[in-house]
């Protein structure tokens, strides 16, 4: 939609692990050489972990596209809780047919593939992306089979690709045995703010456009957003590409990334936040308190003195009586 108006070749912010567009940041670059490190040095278990979206897909295509010839290797991308027979997607992904087979023909043949890989001159190498989601007993089972050598040389290398799962994963005391194999190990850590900037310029320049096109001020806003992630940036990216095609706009800016935010969050299914929420009416005013109306004490009536010819002497515990008549009174003087 958008690359012929922004001059591109191709998208530049796709979602799929493309190889062609790796940027090597600091952090990527260390997974890189450490990858090829233990191809080279025969390291028995080579982990690479990482957070959902960092690269390490991307990374490892690159490095399948870049492998010498003289190396055998098998995928396995498709893992999960029930993964059933471990043997059988290893057969699968060197392209080995098991048909008829049970779990120790599988082995044995598994086994001779490699010895004849190995007269050959030839590396085995298996790769389990998404291995975070194996179970503790199939990496056992993996463990196991990786004990076939032959004199001082690992015929078998094994590099787990995951979320950072796997390598709490690693750490079950069950799994001692396993930790102590990994030769080598790095965990991918998202972009810093300058990184993020360079990933997009570089991923426009890729796709032959303008690598100025999104501004320092959007880059920061697109890096914010998806802290660092490079699939969560790619996702900004694009649709800021959509609304500034939209809107016809030569640049993109700060506030149009804000605003594909903005909208993204609404939807709650970004997962660079938590969905913003309508904001809630100012809480109204309490009305001033009444002050209570000054009242002026007024000093208790005196009481006025009775003329003690006027006042009967009550017996005691007898109730008052009513005052004399004046006829009465007179009977009293």
């Amino acid at each position: 939609m958008y690359e012929a108006f922004y001059g591109f070749r191709e998208k530049p912010f796709s979602l799929l692990p493309d190889p062609s567009f790796l940027f090597l940041s600091a952090k990527h670059r260390m997974a890189l050489v450490l990858l090829e490190y233990g191809l080279m040095n025969q390291a028995g278990f080579t982990v690479i972990s990482g957070g959902i979206g960092t690269g390490k897909t991307t990374l490892i295509r690159h490095l399948l596209n870049n492998l010498d010839r003289d190396t055998t290797v098998g995928l396995i991308s498709n893992t999960h809780r029930s993964f059933g027979d471990l043997l059988q997607w290893i057969m699968l992904a060197f392209k080995l047919d098991d048909q008829g087979m049970d779990k120790v023909g599988r082995y044995r043949a598994f086994v001779d593939f490699m010895i004849r890989e190995y007269a050959h001159n030839r590396r085995t190498v298996l790769i389990v992306d998404e291995a975070q989601n194996m179970a503790p007993e199939t990496l056992e089972e993996l463990r196991m089979l990786s004990n076939v050598n032959a004199d001082k040389d690992q015929v078998l290398q094994v590099i787990l690709v995951g979320q950072p799962g796997l390598r709490a994963t690693l750490r079950r005391p069950d799994l001692e045995q396993f930790a102590q194999r990994i030769a080598v190990d790095y965990d991918l850590e998202p972009l810093e703010m300058h990184e993020t900037r360079d990933y997009i310029r570089h991923r426009i320049e890729v796709a032959s456009g303008d690598p100025g096109l999104f501004d320092e001020d959007a880059c920061a806003a697109a890096h914010e957003a998806g802290r660092g992630v490079p699939r969560l940036v790619n996702l900004i990216c694009d649709t800021a590409l959509v609304y500034g095609y939209a809107e016809q706009a030569e640049r993109i800016s700060a506030a149009l990334v804000r605003e594909v935010v903005r909208d993204k969050r609404k939807g709650g299914l970004f997962p660079g936040g938590e969905p913003e929420s309508p904001p809630s009416p100012a809480p109204r005013e309490a009305p001033p308190p009444i002050a209570p109306a000054a009242v002026t004490p007024v000093d208790p009536p005196a009481a006025v003195p009775r003329d003690p010819r006027n006042v009967l002497e009550e017996a005691p515990g007898s109730g008052a009586e009513p005052d004399s008549t004046p006829d009465e009174k007179k009977n009293y003087r």
